[in-house]
């Protein structure tokens, strides 16, 4: 009889027989299996579990797909805030991204002074903190409080004369003034200069925090951008300004925020941190958005024709392994909203 060849053994093995029970078949009916056919050994036959079609559904052929790489810092320029911020968070992923259902949100702005319009560019532009405000409600925020704990007047002052107030409670939101007892000392496991600080607690238990520091002239620091402007996170600031810079990269080792959104709409290019003159400010409508907080400072320093080398606080979280400060090693994505 006509040996059987491999393509026939293989066939009835994939109906469903086991190398053995093939063999054993032709066997018995005499048939001679090819001794190099016979040996080979087949994975079992992977029984249906329904009559439904074995095709993969859209969903698992999405889930084995390599996901688009976001970018790590977007720049955004044009002329309506609003517009602004939307498109740059749908760039960098979407508030979904930050923002999960019932998430208890904290928005940081820039309120230091309560004697300024926004216009003098020493608080943080009212309509972007709106912005924020409603993308995170829509992502399905249960709360979202903005605060600061501002020097120059009281806090609901500082809060109503920069126009923050107005446009927060228009879009949802919440103002909180600090209550004192809310401060408690914490430690600093990874602070060099500073090993305990009283921090406001709400920033230590929030779900996602946006810091959204506007870019300014700082007679001490160099600068104020995303990192010196958690220092409104801490009672008693003054003892801080002891090796100011070592301290501020301290802060970033325990409050991290999830986004800091750099609004230099305006930005205060002297006499500040408070100003109080319209010639120290220029416009630039721009806004910038990371996740890393070092990779939005370095980019603000850019504003100013300055490099992270030349604001110590930056350039010691870069040496201290906090975050990037090397643009040219981010994925940057940058555009006019208006286009």
């Amino acid at each position: 009889m006509k040996p059987f060849n491999r393509r026939q053994f293989l066939h009835l093995a994939g109906l469903g027989m086991s190398a053995l029970a093939v063999q054993q078949l032709l066997s018995a009916c005499g048939i001679k299996i090819p001794e190099a056919t016979a040996t080979q050994v087949l994975p079992p036959a992977i029984p249906p579990t329904s009559t439904e079609s074995s095709s993969p559904t859209p969903s698992e052929i999405q889930s084995t797909q390599t996901p688009l790489a976001r970018p790590d810092l977007v720049i955004v320029h044009g002329k309506d805030p609003e517009s602004m911020v939307r498109k740059g968070i749908e760039a960098i992923g979407g508030m979904a991204r930050f923002v999960k259902s019932g998430a208890n949100v904290i928005i940081k702005p820039n309120i230091c002074v309560g004697y300024h319009t926004y216009e003098y560019a020493a608080t943080t532009n009212p309509w972007v903190v709106a912005a924020l405000v409603r993308l995170c409600l829509e992502a399905g925020a249960s709360r979202v409080l903005v605060m600061d704990n501002p020097f120059g007047g009281p806090a609901d002052q500082c809060y109503k004369i920069s126009g923050i107030a107005e446009q927060v409670n228009n879009a949802g939101g919440e103002m909180e003034v600090m209550q004192p007892l809310k401060f408690q000392k914490t430690d600093l496991p990874q602070g060099v200069q500073q090993k305990s600080l009283n921090f406001y607690q709400d920033f230590l238990s929030a779900d996602t925090i946006i810091n959204v520091p506007i870019p300014k002239h700082h007679s001490a620091a160099g600068l104020t951008l995303g990192m010196k402007n958690l220092m409104g996170t801490i009672q008693q600031r003054e003892f801080i300004h002891n090796n100011l810079h070592e301290s501020i990269v301290d802060l970033v080792t325990l409050v991290k925020p999830t986004l800091t959104v750099i609004d230099a709409v305006r930005i205060l290019m002297a006499n500040g941190p408070t100003g109080g003159n319209l010639n120290d400010v220029k416009e630039t409508d721009t806004i910038a958005i990371s996740t890393d907080i070092v990779a939005a400072d370095s980019y603000g320093t850019s504003l100013f024709g300055k490099t992270p080398a030349d604001i110590g606080y930056v350039q010691k979280a870069i040496d201290r392994g906090i975050g990037i400060g090397d643009l040219s090693l981010l994925k940057l994505q940058e555009f006019n909203a208006d286009a």
